[in-house]
């Protein structure tokens, strides 16, 4: 048995695909990417580097699913604009707690209307932020969620439930460490230097 020679793709083939799939997935990913930076330019900056990156690879034609490759590429570039401007934008968030939660909640609250990418993504965000909610003890689970979801202050809150405020900011604090051990990752993938 002959062995198998590897299918080598000529480089105007490479070039009818690259064209293609800049025709195809151009405006898509756009719209994907604008919603997460603050300027067109910073949008069109990391749209060149997933053209620039995908135009390297050797052989096009392994990527299984062409689409899902340029939407993890992209969101992964999309992440590491946010790092870089983590550090030259920090004074503007205040604390790192901050950034972290202004950046999960500006990709929560994005129009997903015309972006079923950035809906699922934003699925997937909701569903870890509720699987860790679930873990939590439902004292707890009720204060973050009614004054992080339903925007009641910690005050009312403990004048509803009848208990000492520092009771429930105690809750509070108990629950929000906790989703940040269980959304560890995702922070770091958004917010990391």
């Amino acid at each position: 048995m002959e062995p198998i020679e590897a299918f080598e793709m000529s480089q105007q083939e490479k070039q009818n695909i690259i064209s293609e799939t800049v025709s195809n997935y151009g405006e898509k990913l756009m719209s994907f990417i604008q919603p997460k930076v603050k300027s067109n330019e910073d949008a069109e900056d990391i749209l060149q580097e997933v053209w620039f990156q995908f135009s390297n690879i050797t052989n096009l034609s392994q990527i299984v699913n062409v689409g899902s490759w340029l939407f993890t590429a992209t969101r992964n570039k999309i992440t590491d604009n946010y790092r870089k401007k983590k550090t030259a934008n920090l004074d503007d968030f205040g604390s790192d707690d901050e950034f972290e939660v202004n950046s999960i909640r500006e990709i929560l609250l994005t129009d997903n209307e015309k972006n079923p990418e950035l809906k699922l993504f934003q699925e997937d965000i909701w569903n870890e932020i509720f699987a860790a909610l679930n873990e939590l003890p439902e004292k707890q689970r009720l204060v973050y969620i009614e004054n992080e979801l339903e925007d009641k202050t910690l005050q009312q809150i403990a004048d509803e439930q009848n208990e000492n405020i520092k009771t429930i900011i105690s809750r509070k604090q108990y629950a929000v460490k906790h989703l940040r051990h269980k959304l560890k990752q995702l922070y770091d993938d958004l917010n990391s230097d």
